[in-house]
């Protein structure tokens, strides 16, 4: 029998989780059965589970590939790296037109993905918990809020901003707002039902520049 290659290992990983991808593409995370996979990929159960201990560590792979191909780190970093060169505003601009553009870009994709999550965790903890446990380091928006915390902690220390709430809570809302922004725009955008009247207002960019000038006049920069 030739000798199985971690080259070969990876490639049927890889497969079994692109599939796994697609499907929840096409229907809502919590629905995905180790069957549509196997359906997906032609690959036998046996075949499947050469790989993979159950559905959750598809999934806990599929996220973690995702966060690597789609982070956005390296984005907030180069932005952050202007903190002393540019005004707070265009900082808080330059970061809220990222997210709009990763939004827009990723609202049928990772976005709808995480908001799913969102949903099945509420109804299944356990199971989310086993299926993010083994993922290293932090998620996108958990570290642009690390990274913005500090920035306006140092800002506010040099005199630059003038916040008229606590960094904290000006972090929360900026959290809170950005959950429901997402939510509303996946909601409005990636399901079918009768149309909202206000769809087209529901829409990643024009949210979240109402959210910027919102964190503006929060930071004393209107």
């Amino acid at each position: 029998m030739p000798k199985v290659t971690e080259e070969y290992i990876q490639n049927k990983k890889q497969m079994i989780m692109e599939a796994a991808y697609a499907l929840c593409l096409k229907q809502t995370v919590s629905t995905v059965t180790m069957q549509d996979i196997i359906n997906e990929t032609g690959l036998s159960q046996g075949g499947i589970y050469r790989f993979y201990k159950d559905i959750d560590d598809i999934f806990s792979n599929m996220i973690l590939f995702l966060r690597k191909k789609e982070s956005i780190k390296e984005k907030v970093d180069e932005i952050l790296s202007h903190a002393e060169d540019l005004p707070p505003k265009e900082i808080t601009n330059q970061i809220f037109d990222m997210l709009s553009d990763f939004m827009k870009r990723e609202l049928m994709g990772i976005e709808k993905i995480d908001f799913e999550l969102s949903i099945l965790a509420m109804n299944d903890p356990a199971r989310v918990d086993k299926i993010l446990k083994n993922i290293p380091g932090v998620g996108n928006m958990e570290y642009l809020t690390m990274r913005t915390m500090d920035y306006f902690m140092k800002q506010a220390a040099l005199g630059r901003i003038h916040p008229r709430v606590t960094v904290e809570e000006l972090l929360s809302f900026i959290s809170s707002a950005y959950t429901g922004i997402q939510t509303t725009c996946i909601v409005n955008n990636c399901y079918e039902h009768e149309r909202n009247p206000l769809t087209d207002l529901y829409q990643p960019e024009i949210q979240l520049k109402t959210l910027a000038q919102t964190v503006n006049y929060l930071i004393g920069e209107e």
